[in-house]
Protein backbone atom coordinates (compact mmCIF):
# COMPACT_ATOMS: atom_id res chain seq x y z
CA UNK A 1 0.00 0.00 0.00
CA UNK A 2 1.09 3.79 -0.96
CA UNK A 3 -0.14 5.15 1.87
CA UNK A 4 0.65 8.08 4.36
CA UNK A 5 0.94 7.13 7.77
CA UNK A 6 -1.45 8.95 9.77
CA UNK A 7 -1.61 10.69 13.11
CA UNK A 8 -4.49 9.66 15.42
CA UNK A 9 -7.05 11.77 16.63
CA UNK A 10 -8.55 11.23 20.09
CA UNK A 11 -12.36 9.87 20.15
CA UNK A 12 -13.10 13.19 22.17
CA UNK A 13 -11.71 15.14 19.32
CA UNK A 14 -14.03 13.33 16.84
CA UNK A 15 -17.11 13.39 18.51
CA UNK A 16 -16.75 17.21 19.65
CA UNK A 17 -16.54 17.56 16.03
CA UNK A 18 -19.68 15.45 15.00
CA UNK A 19 -21.58 17.32 17.81
CA UNK A 20 -20.83 20.82 17.39
CA UNK A 21 -24.06 22.49 18.65
CA UNK A 22 -25.33 25.99 19.43
CA UNK A 23 -28.21 27.63 18.04
CA UNK A 24 -28.88 28.74 14.12
CA UNK A 25 -30.74 30.64 12.03
CA UNK A 26 -32.68 28.78 9.07
CA UNK A 27 -36.11 30.23 7.50
CA UNK A 28 -39.08 28.61 7.11
CA UNK A 29 -38.49 27.51 3.73
CA UNK A 30 -34.95 26.76 3.47
CA UNK A 31 -33.51 29.64 2.52
CA UNK A 32 -31.11 31.65 4.79
CA UNK A 33 -29.95 35.24 5.31
CA UNK A 34 -26.34 35.11 4.14
CA UNK A 35 -25.00 38.09 5.80
CA UNK A 36 -24.65 41.59 4.04
CA UNK A 37 -22.72 41.91 1.13
CA UNK A 38 -20.87 43.92 -1.36
CA UNK A 39 -24.08 45.81 -3.01
CA UNK A 40 -26.18 45.47 -5.68
CA UNK A 41 -26.38 42.47 -7.45
CA UNK A 42 -27.83 38.71 -5.36
CA UNK A 43 -26.09 35.80 -6.90
CA UNK A 44 -28.52 32.86 -5.16
CA UNK A 45 -26.62 29.73 -4.71
CA UNK A 46 -28.59 26.65 -4.28
CA UNK A 47 -28.40 24.28 -2.10
CA UNK A 48 -29.81 20.42 -2.14
CA UNK A 49 -29.84 18.09 0.30
CA UNK A 50 -32.13 16.01 2.55
CA UNK A 51 -33.36 18.18 4.85
CA UNK A 52 -35.65 15.98 6.32
CA UNK A 53 -35.99 12.23 6.93
CA UNK A 54 -33.14 9.80 8.10
CA UNK A 55 -30.41 11.26 6.37
CA UNK A 56 -31.35 14.89 7.55
CA UNK A 57 -28.20 14.85 9.64
CA UNK A 58 -25.70 15.04 6.74
CA UNK A 59 -28.01 17.20 4.44
CA UNK A 60 -28.15 20.40 7.10
CA UNK A 61 -24.76 19.57 7.86
CA UNK A 62 -23.87 20.58 4.20
CA UNK A 63 -26.95 23.12 4.26
CA UNK A 64 -25.37 25.17 7.17
CA UNK A 65 -21.81 24.83 5.66
CA UNK A 66 -22.79 26.27 2.44
CA UNK A 67 -24.50 29.00 3.98
CA UNK A 68 -21.11 29.96 5.78
CA UNK A 69 -19.24 30.42 3.05
CA UNK A 70 -21.85 32.68 1.44
CA UNK A 71 -21.62 34.90 4.97
CA UNK A 72 -18.39 34.91 4.89
CA UNK A 73 -18.17 35.76 0.75
CA UNK A 74 -20.40 38.93 2.08
CA UNK A 75 -18.80 39.78 5.05
CA UNK A 76 -15.15 39.93 3.09
CA UNK A 77 -16.44 41.68 -0.40
CA UNK A 78 -15.22 38.72 -2.01
CA UNK A 79 -16.89 40.13 -4.85
CA UNK A 80 -17.04 43.52 -4.98
CA UNK A 81 -20.73 44.16 -5.84
CA UNK A 82 -21.86 41.17 -5.05
CA UNK A 83 -24.81 39.63 -2.74
CA UNK A 84 -24.75 35.58 -2.14
CA UNK A 85 -27.55 34.35 -0.94
CA UNK A 86 -28.57 30.63 -0.02
CA UNK A 87 -31.44 28.91 -0.91
CA UNK A 88 -31.89 24.86 0.31
CA UNK A 89 -34.29 23.07 -1.19
CA UNK A 90 -35.06 19.42 0.31
CA UNK A 91 -34.15 16.37 -1.66
CA UNK A 92 -35.64 14.18 0.66
CA UNK A 93 -32.97 11.95 -0.27
CA UNK A 94 -35.40 10.62 -3.19
CA UNK A 95 -34.03 10.99 -6.77
CA UNK A 96 -37.55 12.32 -8.28
CA UNK A 97 -37.82 15.05 -5.77
CA UNK A 98 -33.73 15.90 -6.50
CA UNK A 99 -34.82 16.16 -9.90
CA UNK A 100 -37.73 18.46 -9.56
CA UNK A 101 -35.31 20.85 -7.27
CA UNK A 102 -33.07 20.98 -10.10
CA UNK A 103 -36.01 22.63 -12.47
CA UNK A 104 -36.61 24.66 -9.59
CA UNK A 105 -33.50 26.37 -9.17
CA UNK A 106 -33.14 26.48 -13.13
CA UNK A 107 -36.02 28.60 -13.16
CA UNK A 108 -34.70 31.17 -11.00
CA UNK A 109 -32.49 33.28 -12.97
CA UNK A 110 -31.03 34.33 -9.97
CA UNK A 111 -29.51 30.90 -9.45
CA UNK A 112 -25.48 30.49 -10.54
CA UNK A 113 -25.01 27.63 -9.05
CA UNK A 114 -25.67 24.62 -6.79
CA UNK A 115 -24.12 22.47 -3.90
CA UNK A 116 -25.02 19.30 -3.57
CA UNK A 117 -26.85 16.46 -3.05
CA UNK A 118 -25.85 13.96 -1.20
CA UNK A 119 -26.85 11.15 -2.68
CA UNK A 120 -25.13 9.40 -5.66
CA UNK A 121 -28.73 8.19 -7.35
CA UNK A 122 -30.07 12.06 -6.59
CA UNK A 123 -27.29 13.32 -8.56
CA UNK A 124 -27.89 11.29 -11.16
CA UNK A 125 -31.41 12.64 -11.65
CA UNK A 126 -30.41 16.40 -11.57
CA UNK A 127 -27.11 15.95 -14.07
CA UNK A 128 -29.09 16.71 -17.13
CA UNK A 129 -31.40 18.65 -15.76
CA UNK A 130 -28.80 21.18 -14.79
CA UNK A 131 -26.66 21.03 -18.29
CA UNK A 132 -29.23 21.75 -20.03
CA UNK A 133 -29.53 25.00 -18.26
CA UNK A 134 -25.80 25.59 -18.40
CA UNK A 135 -25.89 26.06 -14.63
CA UNK A 136 -23.03 24.73 -12.61
CA UNK A 137 -23.10 21.80 -10.20
CA UNK A 138 -20.58 20.94 -7.37
CA UNK A 139 -21.47 18.34 -5.19
CA UNK A 140 -20.07 17.65 -1.36
CA UNK A 141 -20.59 14.47 -1.09
CA UNK A 142 -21.25 12.49 -4.51
CA UNK A 143 -18.81 9.40 -4.71
CA UNK A 144 -19.95 7.13 -8.04
CA UNK A 145 -17.43 7.23 -10.54
CA UNK A 146 -20.27 7.35 -13.36
CA UNK A 147 -21.34 10.74 -12.75
CA UNK A 148 -18.18 12.42 -14.24
CA UNK A 149 -16.18 9.32 -16.04
CA UNK A 150 -19.57 7.51 -17.49
CA UNK A 151 -21.32 4.27 -17.38
CA UNK A 152 -18.13 2.61 -18.74
CA UNK A 153 -15.83 4.53 -16.66
CA UNK A 154 -14.15 1.22 -15.95
CA UNK A 155 -12.56 0.49 -19.47
CA UNK A 156 -13.21 3.96 -20.74
CA UNK A 157 -13.72 7.33 -19.18
CA UNK A 158 -15.97 9.92 -20.98
CA UNK A 159 -17.41 12.78 -18.86
CA UNK A 160 -21.10 13.11 -19.70
CA UNK A 161 -21.69 16.23 -17.96
CA UNK A 162 -19.87 19.29 -18.46
CA UNK A 163 -21.33 21.57 -15.50
CA UNK A 164 -20.73 18.47 -13.14
CA UNK A 165 -18.46 18.62 -10.05
CA UNK A 166 -17.72 17.48 -6.79
CA UNK A 167 -15.09 18.03 -3.80
CA UNK A 168 -15.60 14.47 -2.64
CA UNK A 169 -13.27 12.23 -4.30
CA UNK A 170 -14.64 9.18 -5.78
CA UNK A 171 -15.90 5.44 -5.50
CA UNK A 172 -13.06 3.99 -7.84
CA UNK A 173 -10.88 5.32 -4.64
CA UNK A 174 -12.55 4.66 -1.39
CA UNK A 175 -13.54 1.12 -2.30
CA UNK A 176 -10.23 -0.10 -2.88
CA UNK A 177 -8.52 2.06 0.36
CA UNK A 178 -11.20 0.63 2.44
CA UNK A 179 -10.17 -3.00 0.94
CA UNK A 180 -6.54 -2.44 1.52
CA UNK A 181 -7.22 -1.78 5.07
CA UNK A 182 -8.89 -4.59 5.62
CA UNK A 183 -6.77 -7.04 4.07
CA UNK A 184 -3.52 -5.22 5.08
CA UNK A 185 -4.44 -4.04 8.03
CA UNK A 186 -7.05 -5.57 9.62
CA UNK A 187 -5.83 -9.42 8.26
CA UNK A 188 -9.29 -9.97 7.34
CA UNK A 189 -9.66 -12.86 4.81
CA UNK A 190 -13.12 -13.69 4.39
CA UNK A 191 -15.80 -10.84 4.18
CA UNK A 192 -19.52 -11.07 3.54
CA UNK A 193 -20.50 -8.27 1.31
CA UNK A 194 -23.98 -6.52 1.50
CA UNK A 195 -25.39 -3.43 -0.22
CA UNK A 196 -28.91 -1.14 -0.62
CA UNK A 197 -29.04 -1.82 -4.52
CA UNK A 198 -28.94 2.06 -4.66
CA UNK A 199 -26.40 3.65 -6.91
CA UNK A 200 -23.94 4.56 -4.06
CA UNK A 201 -23.92 1.96 -1.94
CA UNK A 202 -24.02 -0.98 -5.05
CA UNK A 203 -21.46 0.61 -6.34
CA UNK A 204 -19.04 1.32 -3.23
CA UNK A 205 -19.90 -2.51 -2.44
CA UNK A 206 -18.54 -3.74 -6.00
CA UNK A 207 -14.99 -1.70 -5.54
CA UNK A 208 -14.08 -2.87 -3.03
CA UNK A 209 -15.01 -6.68 -3.42
CA UNK A 210 -12.85 -6.36 -6.62
CA UNK A 211 -10.16 -5.23 -5.09
CA UNK A 212 -10.42 -7.59 -1.73
CA UNK A 213 -10.73 -10.26 -4.23
CA UNK A 214 -7.49 -9.09 -6.02
CA UNK A 215 -5.42 -8.60 -2.57
CA UNK A 216 -6.13 -12.78 -2.38
CA UNK A 217 -9.21 -12.24 0.35
CA UNK A 218 -12.78 -14.30 -0.46
CA UNK A 219 -16.15 -13.16 -0.48
CA UNK A 220 -18.26 -15.57 1.34
CA UNK A 221 -21.36 -14.38 1.03
CA UNK A 222 -23.11 -11.45 -0.64
CA UNK A 223 -27.01 -9.82 0.18
CA UNK A 224 -28.92 -6.99 -1.27
CA UNK A 225 -30.99 -5.57 1.59
CA UNK A 226 -33.91 -3.02 1.18
CA UNK A 227 -33.42 0.25 3.07
CA UNK A 228 -36.95 0.79 3.57
CA UNK A 229 -36.66 -1.80 6.21
CA UNK A 230 -35.05 -1.81 9.20
CA UNK A 231 -35.17 -5.76 10.16
CA UNK A 232 -32.72 -7.31 8.84
CA UNK A 233 -32.27 -10.26 11.28
CA UNK A 234 -32.68 -12.89 8.21
CA UNK A 235 -29.33 -11.19 6.56
CA UNK A 236 -27.39 -11.45 10.16
CA UNK A 237 -28.23 -14.86 10.44
CA UNK A 238 -26.85 -15.66 6.85
CA UNK A 239 -23.35 -13.64 7.92
CA UNK A 240 -23.36 -15.64 11.28
CA UNK A 241 -23.66 -18.44 9.28
CA UNK A 242 -20.78 -18.01 6.62
CA UNK A 243 -18.44 -17.72 8.54
CA UNK A 244 -17.08 -14.09 7.86
CA UNK A 245 -14.50 -12.26 9.76
CA UNK A 246 -15.84 -8.93 8.36
CA UNK A 247 -18.74 -7.63 6.82
CA UNK A 248 -18.55 -5.00 4.35
CA UNK A 249 -21.72 -2.76 3.86
CA UNK A 250 -22.22 -0.30 1.04
CA UNK A 251 -25.21 2.07 1.89
CA UNK A 252 -25.78 5.09 4.60
CA UNK A 253 -25.90 5.17 8.18
CA UNK A 254 -29.97 4.50 8.51
CA UNK A 255 -29.67 0.97 7.90
CA UNK A 256 -25.74 0.28 8.68
CA UNK A 257 -26.68 1.49 12.30
CA UNK A 258 -29.31 -1.34 13.06
CA UNK A 259 -28.01 -3.82 10.46
CA UNK A 260 -24.11 -4.07 12.64
CA UNK A 261 -26.21 -4.12 15.99
CA UNK A 262 -28.37 -7.10 14.29
CA UNK A 263 -25.12 -8.77 13.07
CA UNK A 264 -23.69 -9.04 16.91
CA UNK A 265 -26.96 -9.73 18.08
CA UNK A 266 -26.95 -12.72 15.95
CA UNK A 267 -23.58 -14.10 17.65
CA UNK A 268 -21.53 -12.83 14.49
CA UNK A 269 -18.98 -10.45 16.68
CA UNK A 270 -17.59 -9.06 13.61
CA UNK A 271 -16.85 -5.65 12.52
CA UNK A 272 -19.32 -3.36 9.93
CA UNK A 273 -17.09 -1.97 7.27
CA UNK A 274 -18.42 0.98 5.43
CA UNK A 275 -17.94 4.45 3.37
CA UNK A 276 -18.47 7.96 3.83
CA UNK A 277 -22.39 7.44 4.26
CA UNK A 278 -22.05 5.69 7.46
CA UNK A 279 -19.91 8.20 9.17
CA UNK A 280 -21.91 9.96 11.32
CA UNK A 281 -22.39 10.22 14.67
CA UNK A 282 -25.92 8.84 13.82
CA UNK A 283 -24.81 5.31 12.89
CA UNK A 284 -23.06 5.37 16.47
CA UNK A 285 -26.38 6.25 18.23
CA UNK A 286 -28.14 3.42 15.96
CA UNK A 287 -25.58 0.63 16.68
CA UNK A 288 -25.60 1.22 20.41
CA UNK A 289 -22.45 -0.50 22.27
CA UNK A 290 -22.07 -3.15 19.99
CA UNK A 291 -20.64 -0.64 17.55
CA UNK A 292 -17.59 -0.53 18.91
CA UNK A 293 -14.73 -1.76 16.21
CA UNK A 294 -16.81 -0.74 13.40
CA UNK A 295 -14.64 0.94 10.62
CA UNK A 296 -15.74 3.64 8.08
CA UNK A 297 -13.80 5.44 4.90
CA UNK A 298 -14.46 8.65 4.56
CA UNK A 299 -13.32 11.60 1.94
CA UNK A 300 -10.24 13.56 2.69
CA UNK A 301 -7.93 14.13 5.84
CA UNK A 302 -10.11 14.38 9.34
CA UNK A 303 -11.02 18.02 9.25
CA UNK A 304 -10.12 18.56 13.14
CA UNK A 305 -6.41 17.65 11.95
CA UNK A 306 -6.03 20.06 8.64
CA UNK A 307 -4.48 23.62 9.83
CA UNK A 308 -6.95 25.07 7.07
CA UNK A 309 -10.01 24.01 8.83
CA UNK A 310 -9.27 25.90 12.11
CA UNK A 311 -10.64 28.82 10.99
CA UNK A 312 -13.54 27.05 9.68
CA UNK A 313 -14.38 24.81 12.61
CA UNK A 314 -13.88 28.46 14.71
CA UNK A 315 -16.83 30.19 12.23
CA UNK A 316 -18.91 27.42 12.52
CA UNK A 317 -19.43 27.11 16.04
CA UNK A 318 -19.15 30.93 16.34
CA UNK A 319 -22.38 31.16 13.68
CA UNK A 320 -24.49 29.28 15.61
CA UNK A 321 -25.52 26.49 13.50
CA UNK A 322 -27.67 23.65 15.91
CA UNK A 323 -26.80 20.77 13.70
CA UNK A 324 -23.50 19.62 13.28
CA UNK A 325 -21.37 20.47 10.37
CA UNK A 326 -20.69 16.69 10.00
CA UNK A 327 -18.92 14.49 7.31
CA UNK A 328 -19.24 16.67 5.07
CA UNK A 329 -19.25 19.75 6.42
CA UNK A 330 -15.68 20.94 4.93
CA UNK A 331 -16.52 19.84 1.88
CA UNK A 332 -19.77 21.66 1.35
CA UNK A 333 -17.72 25.19 2.54
CA UNK A 334 -15.40 24.60 -0.33
CA UNK A 335 -18.13 23.92 -3.31
CA UNK A 336 -19.66 27.11 -2.51
CA UNK A 337 -16.34 28.67 -2.43
CA UNK A 338 -15.59 27.10 -5.62
CA UNK A 339 -18.96 28.41 -7.21
CA UNK A 340 -18.12 31.52 -5.50
CA UNK A 341 -14.46 32.31 -6.71
CA UNK A 342 -15.86 31.49 -10.47
CA UNK A 343 -18.73 34.07 -10.30
CA UNK A 344 -15.75 36.74 -9.46
CA UNK A 345 -14.16 34.98 -12.59
CA UNK A 346 -16.90 35.48 -14.21
CA UNK A 347 -17.25 39.14 -12.95
CA UNK A 348 -13.43 40.58 -13.59
CA UNK A 349 -13.87 39.55 -16.59
CA UNK A 350 -16.40 41.25 -17.25
CA UNK A 351 -15.50 44.98 -16.16
CA UNK A 352 -16.83 43.96 -12.58
CA UNK A 353 -20.57 43.39 -13.54
CA UNK A 354 -22.26 39.84 -14.14
CA UNK A 355 -22.67 39.21 -18.22
CA UNK A 356 -25.76 38.42 -19.75
CA UNK A 357 -24.62 34.56 -19.95
CA UNK A 358 -23.66 34.61 -16.65
CA UNK A 359 -24.30 30.42 -15.80
CA UNK A 360 -22.58 29.33 -19.08
CA UNK A 361 -19.56 31.32 -18.24
CA UNK A 362 -19.18 30.42 -14.61
CA UNK A 363 -19.41 26.36 -15.90
CA UNK A 364 -16.41 27.51 -18.21
CA UNK A 365 -14.86 29.44 -14.91
CA UNK A 366 -15.48 26.28 -12.64
CA UNK A 367 -12.93 24.29 -14.80
CA UNK A 368 -9.90 26.43 -13.62
CA UNK A 369 -10.79 26.93 -10.12
CA UNK A 370 -8.14 26.86 -7.76
CA UNK A 371 -8.06 27.55 -4.17
CA UNK A 372 -6.57 26.61 -0.46
CA UNK A 373 -9.90 25.18 1.16
CA UNK A 374 -11.00 24.00 3.96
CA UNK A 375 -9.85 20.40 2.81
CA UNK A 376 -7.18 21.58 1.43
CA UNK A 377 -6.28 22.63 -2.26
CA UNK A 378 -9.51 22.76 -4.05
CA UNK A 379 -8.89 22.40 -7.64
CA UNK A 380 -10.88 19.94 -10.69
CA UNK A 381 -9.17 17.48 -13.24
CA UNK A 382 -10.63 17.62 -17.09
CA UNK A 383 -13.49 15.16 -15.86
CA UNK A 384 -14.82 17.54 -13.10
CA UNK A 385 -13.11 15.19 -10.34
CA UNK A 386 -11.81 16.50 -7.03
CA UNK A 387 -7.76 16.60 -7.26
CA UNK A 388 -7.24 16.10 -3.74
CA UNK A 389 -7.67 11.99 -3.24
CA UNK A 390 -6.75 11.79 0.32
CA UNK A 391 -9.03 8.99 2.44
CA UNK A 392 -9.45 8.47 6.05
CA UNK A 393 -10.20 5.19 8.01
CA UNK A 394 -12.44 5.85 11.47
CA UNK A 395 -13.22 3.45 13.73
CA UNK A 396 -15.67 3.48 16.58
CA UNK A 397 -13.92 3.50 19.99
CA UNK A 398 -15.72 4.25 23.16
CA UNK A 399 -18.62 5.75 21.60
CA UNK A 400 -17.18 8.31 19.42
CA UNK A 401 -15.28 8.03 15.90
CA UNK A 402 -11.21 8.56 15.57
CA UNK A 403 -9.27 8.19 12.68
CA UNK A 404 -6.98 5.39 12.68
CA UNK A 405 -5.35 5.79 9.20
CA UNK A 406 -4.86 8.44 6.30
CA UNK A 407 -3.29 8.76 2.92
CA UNK A 408 -4.13 7.91 -0.39
CA UNK A 409 -5.35 5.01 -2.72
CA UNK A 410 -2.82 4.11 -5.79
CA UNK A 411 -3.77 0.58 -6.97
Amino acid sequence: MRQRSLIAITAALAAGALTLTACGSRDDDGGSDSGNGGGGTTVVIGVDAPLTGDLSALGLGIKNSADLAAKTANKEKTVEGVTFKVEALDDQGQPSVGQQNATKFVADDKVLGVVGPLNSSVGESMQKVFDTAKLVEVSPANTNPSLTQGVDWQTKKVRPYKSYFRTATTDAIQGPFAAQYVYNDSKKRKVFVIDDKKTYGAGLAATFTQEFKKLGGKVVGTEHINPDTKDFNAVATKVKNSGADVVYYGGEYPQAGPLSKQIKAAGAKIPLVGGDGIYSADFIKLAGASGNGDLATSVGAPVEELPSAKEFVANYKAQGYKEAYEAYGGYSYDSAWAIIEAVKKVVEANDGKLPSDARAKVVDAMQDVSFDGVTGKVSFDEFGDATNKQLTVYAVENGAWGSVKSGTFTG
